[in-house]
């Protein structure tokens, strides 16, 4: 282990205050897998509490450290920079999330990407737009053996984020942090 993890392991860091308090170095020495997928766990655990600019700011300070460049933290970072009302910031973190278009062309989270942005900059047509081409991507044969992080086989509604951008018409308007989960 590398010096500055045992120095880390060693001290306790307090990050913010009353409910968005937690101890930042522990945090930085989690994994990926444990930072950002655990669903109780990592900067969800501070979200979950309603601090999503602590959490934004953990995300990227967590990069920071461990030099990651993975666009799924872009695009939580990203959610929770929308859900604090930080649109511009939200925004430029979404297009770094996007993925290389050969890898995506049957996936469709670079239609998801395109419209979120739409939704954050008030572009309801071009949100129609991407809402629209992702309902036409047809469901790729491997769609089926879809595993979560713990490699348990999932039940996913395909196209994938596609209620999430009927969301974001239905509830047009409203803020992100409302509209990501618009009832039906």
């Amino acid at each position: 282990m590398p010096f500055v993890s045992i120095a880390l392991l060693f001290a306790t860091t307090l990050s913010g205050q009353g409910q968005c308090a937690y101890d930042q170095n522990a945090m930085l020495l989690l994994d990926q897998n444990a930072f950002d997928q655990d669903m109780d766990g990592g900067w969800r655990a501070l979200a979950a509490n309603g601090c999503d600019t602590q959490a934004a700011d953990l995300i990227a300070k967590w990069r920071e450290v461990h030099h990651a460049e993975d666009p799924i933290l872009y695009w939580h970072e990203g959610q929770l920079r929308a859900n604090a009302g930080e649109y511009d910031r939200a925004v430029r973190l979404f297009e770094a999330a996007r993925h290389p278009a050969s890898e995506d062309e049957k996936w469709g989270w670079n239609l998801y990407v395109e419209g979120s942005i739409a939704f954050l900059e008030g572009d309801l047509p071009a949100l129609e737009s991407a809402r629209a081409k992702l309902s036409m991507l047809p469901e790729p044969p491997e769609f089926q053996s879809i595993k979560d992080v713990h490699g348990n086989l999932t039940t996913i509604a395909w196209p994938m984020n596609l209620h999430v951008l009927d969301g974001f018409i239905r509830c047009w308007g409203k803020r992100y942090k409302e509209a990501y989960n618009c009832p039906n």
